[in-house]
């Protein structure tokens, strides 16, 4: 672990609080302390120690197919541009311009040059500065030295993930792990057919630990699927460094659930076996024989989460004949299950700000929340 802040830093005694915490074994494990969710001085360590340190999941490739095609996030403060540059690369810059500091994109779109909303200063799509408006009349000014700083851009399973760490492992190595334990999926080959961003009124933590573990399936989703799910046989193995993970075997409520019987990757009972994937911080991936959906999660303080939702399906089920119908009843299911998620997270939230909120005791279902934890108390300190 990373050493304790100093005694100055307001966010010394809910670390502290946290890691001891942490340090209880698995069957003696309790939900984080309340202020972890509700410290404005916690979640500024979480942006310093966490965010502007580690591999963020910013969408997926095949969003941006063409050249030009563009989506942006932030890191912390630091607005981003991830965009397909002419050679059909995609690449990340500082989506601030080098003039009057403007943002420069919003969104998600495509463009053929990168254009200040504020002077028109433009840029290509390699960053470079193509024009700027009258400022050939200032001498001590040279368009070649202008440059948009660029952001460590990686894909991973169709992926693509940023960092501002110049010295992180690349994204491969950093989940090499995973990549072993869901490589018969095939999910690079998962064609994404949905897109949308939310607001919610929780924090960031509450929303991912809801995304993790699978105990509140029978009651928060008695209604959608709940019932399908066999809690018996869930298997919750420990976390590893980067990621924790849980195996679901479902009863699929829909044909997409299962594999498709052209799917010739999956065999036995991995055919209707559904991975619920946490990868760290922020992005959170349901990955099913047939489907896939996601949530990446972006902290607007403490007590909002600004969310990229998103899902499509698998190559197989993107070739039958029934693709449109499959998609449509996928998205009207998992509608659904967002607005039972949000009563519950946002429950949760106006709850841990209760002044008698006490944590209890995990379930042996909430072994990834027990890992997420660890994982956040591992990072936060200073360096």
């Amino acid at each position: 672990m990373t050493a304790l802040p100093n005694s100055t830093d307001s966010g010394f005694e809910i670390v502290r609080a946290l890691r001891n915490n942490c340090e209880r074994p698995f069957e003696d494990a309790r939900a984080m302390p309340p202020e972890v969710y509700t410290s404005g001085a916690f979640l500024a360590l979480e942006q310093r120690e966490v965010f502007r340190n580690d591999w963020l999941c910013v969408g997926r490739a095949s969003a941006l197919a063409k050249n030009g095609d563009y989506l942006t996030a932030t890191i912390d403060d630091q607005p981003i541009v991830v965009l397909r540059d002419t050679n059909g690369e995609l690449r990340a810059f500082s989506n601030v311009c080098l003039h009057r500091m403007s943002v420069l994109l919003e969104g998600r779109g495509n463009v053929r040059r990168i254009v200040c909303p504020y002077h028109a200063w433009n840029y290509a799509l390699d960053g470079s500065l193509a024009n700027a408006p009258m400022m050939e009349r200032q001498a001590g000014f040279c368009k070649e030295q202008y440059q948009l700083p660029s952001v460590r851009c990686e894909t991973w399973q169709g992926w693509i993930y940023v960092t501002l760490n110049e010295h992180a492992p690349s994204v491969q190595t950093h989940l090499s792990e995973l990549t072993n334990l869901i490589e018969p999926y095939g999910m690079t080959a998962y064609v994404e057919t949905f897109h949308e961003e939310h607001i919610w009124h929780t924090n960031w933590k509450i929303l991912a630990e809801n995304f993790m573990e699978s105990y509140h399936l029978p009651m928060l989703h008695r209604s959608t699927v709940g019932p399908h799910s066999k809690l018996e046989e869930m298997e919750c193995p420990p976390g590893l460094p980067a990621f924790n993970y849980h195996w679901i075997t479902k009863e699929a409520s829909l044909p997409i659930g299962n594999a498709h019987p052209d799917n010739s990757r999956l065999e036995g009972h991995w055919r209707r076996t559904t991975a619920l994937l946490a990868i760290y911080p922020t992005h959170l991936i349901t990955l099913t024989p047939g489907y896939f959906w996601y949530l990446i999660l972006q902290p607007r303080g403490v007590d909002q989460v600004h969310i990229r939702f998103g899902g499509g399906l698998a190559p197989e089920f993107v070739n039958d004949l029934k693709a449109d119908e499959y998609m449509a009843t996928l998205k009207a299911l998992l509608d659904e299950v967002n607005a039972e998620d949000r009563r519950g997270v946002e429950s949760v939230f106006r709850g841990v700000q209760a002044p008698l909120a006490k944590p209890g005791h995990l379930s042996h279902l909430e072994r990834p929340n027990y890992d997420f934890a660890r994982y956040l108390a591992s990072r936060l300190g200073t360096a």
